[in-house]
């Protein structure tokens, strides 16, 4: 049975005449999570997990058409039957699970299987049909236990403070951003940009509890920030920003510091690979205990773990997407 046609406005489920996560303006949309390549502006009608929908306004427009689901609440669709199950990736992330006529499809969206602390842990969901990313999926890209690099990340800092230096963490500002201010909290006070700070309040509305963080600004004296943590997205970093940072020593946070040249090519003093992304070996768990039939594989290393999958007896099949455009920023 096929659910799910590529269009190319994104994946189409037709029963159902809705989208998951389209790239190009559609009347219907489900998303599994609101960073910026899987939520864009434009749709008339929003479909996402209750977590997700203050978030959702508060990066497209606070009057966009949107309803909102809890985790396993089904409703229906045109006969489709559609509910939300956890994805791991950040705070109301979903995969989506689709039952029509018997045959299930799910839908990973981003997806992590490693329990980061502050979102909600991903959940398997059993399957005929399951349609995962790849950001990852190559053998190189394993994580260390999330313990050991909260443990490096914590001597990096301290040593950092012993020095009366400022540690600064390039993070994206939804997801990597409230994941790093629970790794680090306690250890100093945390400055970050306006940019996590909206993020910050849109998250809140839902009742999740942050860590207490202070608005890092420019024009701050510099006594303020010595010894201190501060979190920058990725695209507010600059030469010149760092320089206004006294005795600045700079992390960069990202699955791609598995590789050791990546940490030279952002010019940062630290790289830790920490990754909202499942590994290789998440990435083949997740696929192995969904027990599905059909395995098609989505943005990231799309051909070779396909061609991996069929190796190992599955019936698996790539296919392009345009998600993982801000590939850089938030793996």
């Amino acid at each position: 049975m096929e659910l799910f046609t590529f269009t190319k406005k994104g994946l189409y489920c037709k029963p159902g005449d809705f989208y998951i996560d389209p790239w190009q303006p559609v009347d219907k949309a489900v998303i599994t999570h609101s960073h910026a390549d899987h939520a864009r502006w434009g749709m008339k009608n929003y479909l996402c997990h209750d977590f997700s929908l203050p978030i959702l306004k508060s990066r497209i427009m606070e009057d966009i058409k949107a309803e909102s689901l809890p985790y396993g609440k089904t409703v229906n669709i045109n006969g489709v039957k559609l509910s939300l199950y956890p994805a791991g990736h950040i705070i109301g992330s979903a995969q989506v699970r689709l039952e029509y006529k018997g045959y299930v499809s799910v839908v990973t969206g981003d997806y992590k299987t490693e329990d980061d602390g502050i979102t909600t842990p991903f959940e398997t969901v059993k399957c005929h049909e399951f349609i995962t990313e790849s950001t990852f999926g190559l053998p190189v890209y394993r994580w260390k236990p999330q313990d050991i690099v909260t443990a490096q990340m914590h001597d990096w800092v301290i040593n950092n403070q012993k020095q009366d230096k400022t540690s600064v963490f390039t993070a994206y500002s939804l997801g990597k951003a409230q994941r790093i201010m629970k790794l680090l909290n306690g250890l100093g006070r945390i400055y970050v940009h306006n940019s996590v700070v909206n993020m910050n309040a849109a998250i809140e509305k839902s009742g999740i509890i942050l860590p207490e963080v202070s608005l890092y600004q420019q024009d701050m004296e510099k006594k303020q920030l010595t010894g201190q943590i501060v979190i920058i997205p990725p695209a507010a970093m600059s030469p010149q920003l760092l320089k206004k940072i006294p005795r600045a020593a700079l992390a960069a946070c990202s699955g791609w510091m598995q590789i050791r040249g990546n940490r030279r090519w952002q010019a940062a003093d630290a790289g830790f690979a920490i990754s909202d992304h499942a590994d290789w070996d998440g990435l083949l768990s997740a696929v192995k205990a969904s027990e599905a039939e059909k395995i098609v594989v989505t943005h990231g290393y799309t051909e070779p773990f396909a061609r991996y999958l069929n190796e190992m007896g599955y019936n698996a099949s790539a296919v392009e997407t345009r998600f993982g455009e801000d590939a850089n920023a938030n793996q």
